[in-house]
């Protein structure tokens, strides 16, 4: 039986498995490496860390099959989106990855819409980007501003996946998924768009070729074939983006389903026939497939992130033993023990600057309402539900773009959580479906391997390999709370907008 591998490009770390034919797994690794944040706004990477935790996690899956067995066909990609990086004409870094979580470009930003209001909102309906600091475009000014030796030298202008390529095969080359959320894909005719390349004052010859999710490329360099254990005709297939993955991977492939994944960031999208644009720019559009799927949604900055640094801070004085096996679930029951609206506890989870639905880099966190009554469990239900309800306030957002929402599918660490799905029920009160199967990305990314052989042709058939569905019903005892405790928190997030402007300069003028 024939497998394939998928390899899924996080934050991180790179997780990857290897499938059977019929999407059972044979052998996982994973690799971590270190979001670089010494300073405030900065989220690098560096760009031959990953590459070698692909190469290093790849050869792991291969260790623990019999090829005889289960000869490998091909390998596919999920990749985190918004990642930026400069190379030179020999194809050497000039940088690190400026990862979507860089928000360095926050004045640029700024002065556009407030300098040229029109301008940026043309740039969105052309691309189908938010004109917010993750975008590479906007990135990319940022270097040729405060690096201009730099920029000088750069010959080509990649994401991670094109980095990696570029050393397997020696080819600049990236999927349409992945180049749309750049902001230099022209939506209308899928093509790197030349207002957008004229204002970074960059050529559409300096980024990579575009090509379809579905398409591989054969000819690797044998000595990176020989270290990952593949054979040198092996094929390379180009793959899509995490959130476009995250979404297939749970078989949300119709428009009306709604795929809500939480990990280290938080995101909601849905499938839908046809580009749609928000007027007031507050999700994205791009493509899938060219001309077949489209996806709209919401990147949010703030999710498991806002967890670990409960686990690290809040609780750091409670070792690993005296939380019993995990504590993650140590907290999620904790949060348990309080009732629906945190006992009046509210907190904005804005760790990280916001994208969606606010597009504001300088939000900041927030508890508000604490009293001297509010205990530590208060604290973390406070926080679980705040990750919850901003992932609510994009829906709210997409509701008016992609019309109500029929399904909820959803994925990601933190649908292991039972406290947290049931949470997410009771406040979209609606039900809310999690595959058993949690690793959406990587297997999303061995289907469209199927697709690219010839051996599936819609993105539905995915729907055999989900397996089991868990299903959490909402509890109408909840919704009155929650609609209350919402209605505040919309309203503390627009009041603390100026504040967030204020508070974010003073921590970058004396925390540098």
């Amino acid at each position: 039986m024939a497998s394939y591998i998928g390899v899924d490009i996080g934050t991180t770390s790179t997780k990857t498995i290897i499938y059977s034919e019929n999407a059972e797994i044979l052998g996982t690794a994973t690799e971590y490496y270190p979001l670089i944040t010494d300073r405030p706004d900065k989220a690098e990477e560096n760009p031959d860390t990953i590459f070698q935790a692909v190469l290093t996690s790849i050869k792991k899956v291969v260790l623990q099959i019999n090829p005889k067995d289960h000869p490998i066909k091909a390998v596919s990609f999920s990749v985190q989106q918004h990642s930026l990086m400069a190379v030179d004409k020999n194809g050497e870094p000039l940088t690190n990855i400026l990862t979507w979580a860089d928000n360095r470009s926050e004045k640029i930003v700024a002065n556009l819409k407030k300098q040229h209001p029109e301008f940026a909102k043309t740039l969105f309906q052309r691309t189908g980007v938010p004109t917010h600091p993750m975008a590479p475009i906007f990135k990319l000014v940022w270097l040729r501003e405060t690096t201009p030796e730099i920029f000088k030298k750069t010959a080509y202008w990649l994401g991670i996946k094109e980095y990696i390529f570029y050393k397997l095969f020696n080819r600049y080359i990236t999927d349409y998924s992945v180049a749309s959320s750049t902001g230099f894909l022209n939506l209308n005719d899928l093509d790197w768009d030349e207002e957008a390349t004229k204002f970074a004052g960059i050529s559409p010859a300096q980024l990579p070729k575009l090509t379809s999710s579905t398409d591989f490329i054969t000819g690797i360099n044998p000595e990176y074939a020989k270290q990952m254990g593949l054979p040198e005709d092996i094929k390379f297939v180009l793959g899509a983006s995490d959130g476009v993955l995250s979404n297939i991977g749970v078989g949300a492939t119709e428009e009306g389903t709604l795929a809500v994944t939480i990990g280290t960031s938080a995101a909601i999208r849905s499938l839908v026939d046809k580009p749609l644009i928000d007027e007031k720019g507050r999700v994205y559009c791009y493509p899938i497939l060219p001309n077949k799927k489209w996806i709209v949604g919401g990147p949010i900055n703030n999710g498991g992130v806002i967890f670990r640094w409960v686990r690290d801070y809040l609780f750091n004085d409670l070792n690993k033993e005296k939380m019993e096996n995990d504590p993650y679930d140590f907290l999620t029951d904790l949060a348990s023990t309080v009732p629906a609206g945190a006992n009046g506890l509210l907190f904005l989870p804005y760790f990280e600057g916001e994208r969606a639905p606010i597009w504001d880099a300088n939000a900041r966190g927030t508890f508000f309402g604490l009293t001297e009554s509010h205990t530590r469990a208060d604290m973390v239900r406070a926080v679980l539900e705040g990750i919850i309800f901003n992932i609510y306030s994009v829906m709210l957002t997409m509701r008016e773009v992609t019309g109500e929402p029929k399904t909820i599918m959803a994925t990601g660490g933190f649908s292991r959580s039972k406290v947290w799905c049931q949470m997410m029920a009771d406040i979209f009160e609606t039900p809310v479906n999690v595959p058993v199967a949690f690793e959406s990305g990587t297997l999303a990314a061995m289907f469209l391997a199927k697709m690219a052989l010839g051996e599936a042709k819609d993105l539905s058939e995915i729907n055999q390999y989900i397996g089991k569905v868990t299903t959490y019903t909402p509890n109408p005892n909840n919704f009155a709370r929650y609609r209350a405790m919402m209605k505040i928190f919309i309203n503390v997030t627009r009041d603390l907008s100026d504040d967030f402007s204020s508070i974010a300069d003073f921590q970058r003028e004396f925390l540098n």
